[in-house]
């Protein structure tokens, strides 16, 4: 059991100098207005300064400290986390000496009503590199996985790789038992104290990606890990696995099957490399061949080498200009390997036991609403339908447009007026699939209001074009398939 920066009555302390001085997302965003909060999500801290300066109340010295790196007076501090002993938070690294007073020696975060604990974020400390046990605290990436998560109950989960421990936080709202690994110990002290802050109970386990829970199986298994692809170097931890290239990701694919529970579900975020000469959905279409799961692979994003490169070296405040020989050493392993860009996205595994699993990899860098785990679940559900579906029965459906579908056309004007050039049917919510249909297509889906059988809204169509209802049938039961895998075209009745 790993244990938490404080003890239980320090953690008990912390926490009711947090809540009692409303240092939560909602007392944050009221003290320092639109404005400050606005600020803070483009890291420009300029009016959150302003709106605790001068005022040394608890809340505003939290907010200081915390949210603005700032050093503080000795006596403001001590008083802001009362309680807490200030010689315990000192003891703990919660907060630091400088100079003349005080600064935070560790990110506590507010996170709705709760608190993350984490190491401070770069940009607090500009020009000082991370080092290399540096645990991150919320950002882009965890951000973009949590949402993407499955929220249903179940009852047991797994984060692998939980640093300080966000997905476990969410996971906490819909999981009987969970349990998180690192291979940082560090990271596992900072996820202890995010879940006694929270009144949380984890099950915390030292070791690299699946080690230590070789043998054991969960409902839903969630993992950032650290995915950043090169030549296998490790210099931090938070994004380096010590394997080359994207065989880190690979490897958990493969793990997968002796993780989940039956009905059980993997996602992780993932990134994989685009290879000349190679199709980049072969290359992780490949990880799941055999595996007998099913699987739907989301690209988000492409980078080119430099600009991947660049970026993850400012991200450890690393400033490739003044680090040439370690750019030209990761961009010369790109070359080698004839590497031509890096792809990143969602991987979402499901043991559903069936013969045939699905496999899906696709791009996906339309626009998206968030959550996009609302949008996964039922992607699943509406494969294990049509899985379902024979011909004949797929053509006995009555089937019912998506809300909120939308036609597009897009027009050119000559010399005769305008000429449609392209109909698009869009979908405007979650996964906003645009698919370009015929007029015949349009005519099926604008019938679909589950009241007729798909089988008779064909016969009527194949009378009206004079087609051949047999050849008609046999053409439409593809395209109806796809557009329901889209969501574009569900089952009446759900």
């Amino acid at each position: 059991m790993t244990d938490a920066l404080l003890p239980p009555d320090g953690i008990a302390q912390l926490r009711e100098a947090l809540a009692g001085a409303g240092y939560t997302s909602t007392g944050i965003a009221e003290r320092i207005g639109p404005a400050g909060t606005a600020g803070m999500r483009h890291n420009d801290l300029r009016a959150a300064l302003r709106a605790t300066a001068g005022a040394p109340d608890p809340l505003a010295t939290l907010i200081r400290l915390f949210v603005c790196g700032q050093t503080e007076p000795e006596r403001v501090v001590a008083t802001a986390l009362a309680p807490l002993p200030l010689s315990d938070a000192v003891r703990a690294g919660i907060v630091e000496r400088s100079g003349d007073g005080l600064r935070a020696g560790l990110e506590i975060e507010a996170y709705g009503e709760q608190w993350i604990v984490s190491d401070v974020d770069a940009g607090l400390r500009p020009g000082q590199p991370l080092p290399p046990e540096h645990v991150l605290g919320v950002g882009g990436a965890s951000t973009t996985l949590a949402q993407s998560t499955i929220r249903r109950p179940v009852a047991t989960a797994l984060d692998l790789g939980t640093g300080c421990g966000i997905q476990a936080l969410h996971l906490s709202t819909h999981a009987a038992r969970v349990t998180a690994t690192d291979l940082s110990e560090r990271a596992l002290r900072f996820a202890a104290t995010t879940a006694a802050l929270s009144g949380l109970d984890w099950e915390l386990l030292r070791g690299d990606l699946t080690t230590p829970v070789a043998g054991r199986r969960f409902d839903l298994v969630v993992s950032n890990p650290p995915f950043v692809v090169g030549p296998g170097t490790t210099t931090h931890t938070y994004r380096d696995s010590g394997r080359a290239g994207d065989a880190v990701c690979a490897e958990l694919v493969a793990a997968a099957p002796r993780l989940l529970n039956e009905g059980g579900y993997m996602q992780f975020l993932a990134n994989w490399l685009h290879v000349a000469g190679e199709d980049w959905d072969d290359r992780v279409a490949g990880w799941v061949a055999g595996t007998g799961l099913d699987a739907w692979v989301i690209q988000r994003e492409v980078s080119d080498p430099v600009g991947y490169v660049n970026l993850w070296l400012a991200d450890a405040s690393e400033d490739p200009t003044t680090q040439p020989a370690r750019a030209a050493a990761w961009l010369d392993w790109f070359d080698a390997n004839k590497v031509e860009g890096v792809g990143l996205g969602l991987v979402t595994l499901r043991a559903s036991g069936h013969d045939d699993p699905t496999v899906r990899v696709e791009d996906l860098r339309q626009a998206v609403e968030q959550p996009l785990g609302a949008q996964v679940g039922p992607w699943f559900h509406r494969q294990d339908w049509l899985r379902g579906q024979s011909t004949d029965s797929l053509l006995g459906a009555r089937l019912v447009a998506a809300d909120g579908l939308q036609l597009r056309q897009e027009a050119s004007r000559g010399p005769e007026g305008w000429q449609v050039d392209r109909q698009l049917l869009a979908l405007t919510e979650g996964l906003r699939w645009v698919e370009q249909i015929d007029p015949l297509v349009l005519a099926l889906v604008s019938a679909c209001d589950g009241n007729v059988a798909l089988r008779d809204q064909l016969d009527v169509l194949a009378a009206a074009h004079e087609a051949d209802p047999a050849a008609l049938a046999q053409a439409a039961v593809p395209l109806v398939a796809h557009l329901v895998e889209r969501g574009i075209l569900l089952p009446a009745g759900g």
